[in-house]
């Protein structure tokens, strides 16, 4: 008999939820107490979904907050679920996919995933058949409601459904979808579409084979009225773009077209969503060919999507100009992660990857606003393609600069302010004649009385530091240099962090020209101790070990140690053992004890005291938490081994750069726990935590160097993870961040290197992409190692490349100068193809390579 619920045990479900919907403290954490205490009733279950699906009498917030608390009971206790209870959820979840109301359906919705990703799929076979069948349903809600199931099971599980675990429910379920693009409900048409859109990225076989029906079916929405269809229509163009960009060639210059109003869309969303193909687009070697057409129509749009919106304004309470007295609020302040020095490489120009000093610079214009918004997707946009265009870009900008830059609306002048700094890489050589011009006109927007404009300015003004410092120092560094300092001591929080930042980058490119002026830096930064809030004291702390790595020894003088040491040893003291921000402060003090040199002897004993009491001490939690003890192993190993199994994103992050360190000085000592090292370093493979995963990277790689072919057992460990990581989207793309860490495509290729054997089957899965990240960096010893790997791959498994040859050719092209021997390697690969395909097809395939790339191979390799 089915089961029904106990009038008193309802009543008393009831009063639990309505008082969970307290504000008040005391009344929440009785809450919780009865919650516990309810969840040893295995029927308490059965109340909760009775609430969620049947009980209409109630309002809908309580019936969905019954379904939430369900939905965190199956999450932590859905194995300890008694099968009748477990059968009655699913089946009153499947019955009632229908109800009327739209927030019920998106629980039961949300609550059926749970289940599903449970490992529930498998042992609810009946699951996917009945929801695609509840689509073919006369019923809006009950088809609405299927997809919406539907469309959360594909974003949580798509990889599972295309694998012969479940016999490959996509061959049915894709054409289905696809159906659904022509629906008379906006509503399916965009779930049915958000559905495939899941499988792009991954090529699954059962899209790849109907992906022609696919794109006719997504050019025949692109007029829809919908805005939610639009953007899932331009989600999947840019997908299209990075996986089978094949397909999307012969209607390149429609796609271009569509794409160019949709930048413009009325709806922000559907305008960010277009706005990201150009940020692809700039990444394909076809983007010159394809995009030189339609640059005086781009351009200008970019450049309008570059201004702040008034719903920007607002949040970034841009009419506050004095706030440094306002106490930073903690959840304001990011982690900041620890950077280390050694491992990020550098790409063109000179900008670290993530975790270096760019995640600070170049969110400057507006990083409280943590989402990607249009005003900085359009700013990466035109970024990546002023380093594609380079100065051909500058014909189609100039003349809208002008009229930005002396534009009596601060939004506009702050927009044009902005797009000089996005060009700054890209555009350099153009921009030169132009800069004497321009520096004094942006050193005079630093006394802007709008903040945001001061703010944006110093950002601007650092992209162009290098310069700078090229010229005589009275020209330009000096006036800069004042300007920025009094920026620093702001009365606005922002503008204190953008100053502090773009001077941190000024110390790097101007070093020892700074020299003459160090007390008058020296004072201003120690002033600012005492006037920054929080967050921005930890930007001070980065700024002053810069300013230290940047003269040296020249720091080492008593009068400026007077100045510096005693604000910097008072927060040494006043901060406890356990704070966060002994992170910054410490990477501080090693910059500046590396300068002073015997200048920091007095400050010596204390501060060593205290970093190996710190050491002792979390060694003997980590020791007490995971047990560990090995007489085989070195102290230093064991340290190392329990900071790498923190639970601290920052302290395994700072492990692996000093395993990577290790490995590169001292071998020999850290080759006995390789096998305890390497299953660590291959679960910390997580590009959720982009600089701890970077890191773990870079230090496998180094490891691969040392190993040689003992790396072969762990190839296994590693390598699924590192091809899943070089195959993820890159998004968001913040501007100038080379998202997609050159560490990985380096380490796949090392990896190659040593076990070819074991890496060249996978070839084919991550070819393109690797490709894609390492011809935008410079000839350097780590890509050597890389590309030496990828060519003995492909003498191992040639037909992995087959398929993204032109990519290999780009990479290839990518070099200025390598070794003789690589050079032969690459020559013995182009020519190996060319004869392969014979010189009728060389001919053809060659059509398609730009110019640059055609001339290029042509006199470097003769083919």
């Amino acid at each position: 008999m089915e089961w029904q619920p106990d009038e008193q045990g309802l009543q008393q479900v009831l009063q639990l939820l309505k008082d969970s919907q307290s504000p008040d403290t005391a009344t929440q954490r009785a809450v919780q107490e009865k919650l516990e205490q309810l969840n040893q009733f295995p029927d308490f279950n059965n109340y909760l979904i009775f609430v969620l699906t049947s009980l209409k009498s109630e309002d809908e917030p309580t019936r969905s907050l019954s379904g939430l608390i369900l939905k965190n009971n199956v999450k932590a206790h859905y194995q300890n679920f008694p099968p009748a209870v477990a059968d009655f959820i699913k089946r009153e979840c499947l019955n009632n996919i229908g109800d009327p109301s739209p927030l019920i359906r998106a629980t039961i919705g949300i609550l059926i995933t749970t289940i599903a990703s449970k490992g529930e799929l498998q042992t609810w076979p009946e699951l996917l058949p009945q929801l695609c069948n509840l689509l073919n349903s006369e019923d809006y809600n009950t088809c609405e409601g299927s997809f919406g199931a539907l469309q959360k099971i594909c974003e949580d599980s798509s990889e599972l459904l295309d694998s012969d675990a479940l016999n490959r429910p996509l061959n049915i379920m894709i054409p289905k979808f696809l159906q659904f693009f022509k629906h008379c409900s906006p509503k399916i048409r965009s779930h049915a579409i958000a559905c495939v859109n899941q499988f792009i990225i991954g090529r699954a076989q059962a899209l790849m084979d109907n992906i022609d029906t696919f794109i006719e079916s997504l050019f025949a929405l692109a007029g829809d009225e919908d805005c939610e269809v639009r953007k899932n229509v331009c989600r999947a163009l840019v997908m299209l773009l990075e996986v089978r960009i094949d397909r999307l060639i012969p209607h390149m210059h429609s796609i271009i077209q569509y794409m160019l109003q949709r930048t413009q869309d009325a709806d922000e969303n559907v305008a960010l969503e277009a706005c990201e193909f150009w940020l692809t687009l700039a990444e394909q070697p076809i983007c010159k060919e394809a995009l030189s057409g339609h640059l005086v129509q781009l351009i200008p749009i970019l450049v309008n999507g570059m201004k702040y919106s008034e719903i920007d304004i607002i949040l970034l309470k841009g009419d506050v100009e004095e706030d440094d007295t306002v106490p930073d609020s903690e959840q304001d302040i990011k982690p900041r992660f620890h950077k280390s020095r050694t491992v990020t490489l550098q790409h063109e120009g000179g900008e670290g990857e993530e975790g270096e000093d760019i995640d600070e610079d170049e969110d400057d214009d507006d990083d409280t606003l943590s989402d990607w918004n249009l005003r900085k997707c359009s700013a990466a946009a035109l970024d990546v393609l002023a380093n594609v265009f380079r100065d051909d870009l500058l014909p189609h900008l100039l003349p809208l600069l002008k009229g930005l830059l002396f534009h009596p609306d601060w939004v506009i002048k702050e927009s044009g302010i902005l797009v000089l700094g996005a060009i700054a890489e890209g555009c350099m050589q153009g921009m030169v004649q132009y800069l004497p011009e321009l520096i004094p006109h942006l050193i005079q927007c630093l006394c802007d009385k709008k903040a945001l404009v001061r703010s944006i300015a110093c950002w601007t003004l650092s992209r162009y530091a290098h310069w700078v410092v090229s010229q005589p120092p009275d020209a330009h560094l000096k006036p800069l240099m004042t300007e920025l300092l009094k920026r620093i001591l702001d009365g606005n929080k922002r503008v204190q962090e953008a100053a502090c930042s773009a001077f941190a980058t000024l110390e790097e490119e101007a070093c020892t020209e700074l020299v003459p002026y160090l007390s008058f830096i020296l004072d201003t930064l120690v002033f600012a101790f005492g006037k920054y809030q929080h967050k921005n004291l930890l930007i001070l702390y980065d700024a002053i070990g810069t300013l230290a790595d940047s003269v040296g020894h020249h720091l080492n003088q008593p009068e400026y140690i007077q100045k510096l040491m005693p604000p910097l040893i008072q927060k040494w003291n006043e901060l406890k053992d356990e704070d966060k921000d002994l992170f910054p402060l410490l990477e501080c003090l090693s910059s500046v004890a590396t300068a002073l040199q015997s200048g920091f002897l007095p400050y010596c004993e204390p501060v060593y005291q205290r970093c190996v009491t710190l050491v002792q001490k979390t060694l003997a939690q980590a020791m007490v938490r995971t047990h560990i003890y090995s007489h085989t192993l070195f102290y230093m190993n064991i340290m190392i081994l329990s900071y790498m199994q923190d639970t601290m994103p920052e302290v395994r992050q700072s492990s692996f750069a000093l395993l990577g360190d290790l490995t590169k000085a001292c071998f020999p000592h850290v080759k006995p726990c390789i096998a305890e090292f390497m299953p660590i370093l291959g679960t910390n493979l997580n590009p959720e935590f982009i600089s701890v995963c970077n890191n773990a990277t870079w230090a496998i790689g180094e490891i691969c160097m040392q190993m040689g072919v003992e790396m072969q057992p762990y190839v296994a460990l590693v390598l699924p993870h590192l091809v899943e990581i070089i195959n993820r989207p890159n998004t968001p793309k913040t501007l100038l961040e080379n998202t997609g860490t050159t560490s990985d495509p380096i380490t796949i290729g090392r990896l190659g290197y040593v076990c070819p054997q074991e890496v060249a089957p996978m070839l084919q899965q991550f070819i393109r992409p690797w490709c894609t990240s390492l011809r935008n960096i410079r000839d350097n010893e780590e890509k050597d190692s890389a590309f030496r790997g990828i060519c003995v791959m492909i003498g191992v498994n040639p037909g992995g490349v087959v398929q993204d040859f032109i990519f290999f050719c780009d990479a290839v092209a990518s070099w200025v100068n390598p070794k003789d021997d690589l050079r032969d390697m690459f020559c013995k690969i182009l020519h190996g193809f060319k004869d392969q395909v014979g010189e009728e097809n060389w001919q053809q395939f060659s059509e398609q390579f730009p110019p640059i790339l055609k001339e290029r191979l042509s006199a470097c390799y003769g083919v």
